[in-house]
């Protein structure tokens, strides 16, 4: 079954949030998964939320999200994203 990731992001620095991007972006190739929907908050109709954007990366199955979120290279962008950015990053099955 697919997994997906949902990344809900507050950026404190854009300049360094568009280098942990384009490293996530690389980091996914080995891993087949793809970005389903990138975006910007444009209103919260319910309830209380704090961040602007929001990511959705689609993988095969969690096994495959969970050897990419532990792989080498998206854990040295951990520390880039945490000065970028505060995230909740969550997953999903279907």
């Amino acid at each position: 079954m697919a997994a997906y990731l949902i990344g809900q992001i507050k950026v404190k620095d854009e300049d360094l949030w568009q280098e942990y991007v384009t490293g996530v972006q690389e980091s996914l190739v080995p891993f087949a998964a793809k970005i389903v929907f990138r975006g910007k908050l444009l209103e919260v109709l319910a309830g209380k939320h704090d961040k602007d954007l929001v990511v959705v990366i689609e993988f095969s199955d969690q096994s495959m999200l969970g050897r990419w979120f532990n792989s080498e290279k998206y854990q040295s962008l951990i520390p880039l994203r945490d000065k970028a950015a505060n995230v909740v990053i969550t997953t999903y099955q279907t």
